[in-house]
């Protein structure tokens, strides 16, 4: 884990280099309009690409929350200037098979598979793929998929030694994907007080919205 961000974030899992610089300037800018930083990551892809992985509070993200969010974070981006060469902005959510940024993402993906990284060398390995057992307060306990020969079937994991987490899409991933975003995006029109439109469960949840402009 990179310790580099603003003392606000409560990520455990940060930038660094030119994407922990970034992250500062846009956490402000989507704190203030209502959403949450999940990943900055400047890459060559097409030329120079900026992605800018976001969410709202209820882990939503429509494509209109994208355009959004891009055009909070362009005039931002434009005055500090972080990044010398022109570059596209792409904006988008999580995604199903989300990278894990917070204590709080992996409490929410208790029981679903994941691929783990870590900076330091936990019980003999650095790698490890398996279902999330338990989220504790200092670390989580990871189930192996295929544990080896004289292993321990389960490890704990402090969560200052990960270096990055991503979800494994599998069928019940999807399911519960679904039914989370279509019971957030429920209870978010309750509050703004607008009808429900009785919307199929998991209609138009969980894909990988993103919008994508040149700057």
């Amino acid at each position: 884990m990179t310790a580099t961000a603003s003392e606000s974030d409560d990520r455990i899992i940060r930038e660094s280099g030119i994407d922990a610089r970034i992250a500062l300037i846009v956490q402000p800018v989507l704190r203030g309009i209502g959403f949450r930083l999940v990943r900055v990551h400047l890459s060559g892809q097409n030329g120079l690409t900026l992605q800018i992985m976001a969410e709202r509070e209820d882990g939503t993200m429509t494509v209109e929350d994208c355009e959004e969010v891009s055009r909070a974070v362009s005039p931002a981006l434009d005055v500090d200037d972080p990044i010398e060469k022109a570059y596209h902005l792409e904006v988008s959510s999580p995604g199903i098979d989300r990278p894990l940024v917070r204590k709080s993402d992996f409490a929410t993906w208790t029981g679903h598979l994941v691929k783990m990284e870590t900076s330091i060398i936990v019980a003999d390995r650095k790698r490890f793929k398996g279902k999330i057992v338990e989220a504790g307060d200092n670390d989580v306990l990871i189930e192996r998929e295929k544990a080896a020969y004289g292993e321990e079937p389960t490890v704990r994991v402090p969560y200052d030694a990960i270096a990055e987490t991503r979800l494994i899409l599998t069928d019940d991933l999807i399911r519960d994907a679904l039914s989370k975003d279509n019971r957030a995006r429920k209870e978010a029109k309750k509050r703004r007080g607008e009808p429900d439109d009785d919307a199929p469960e998991g209609a138009d949840a969980g894909a990988e919205n993103e919008t994508e402009q040149e700057l």
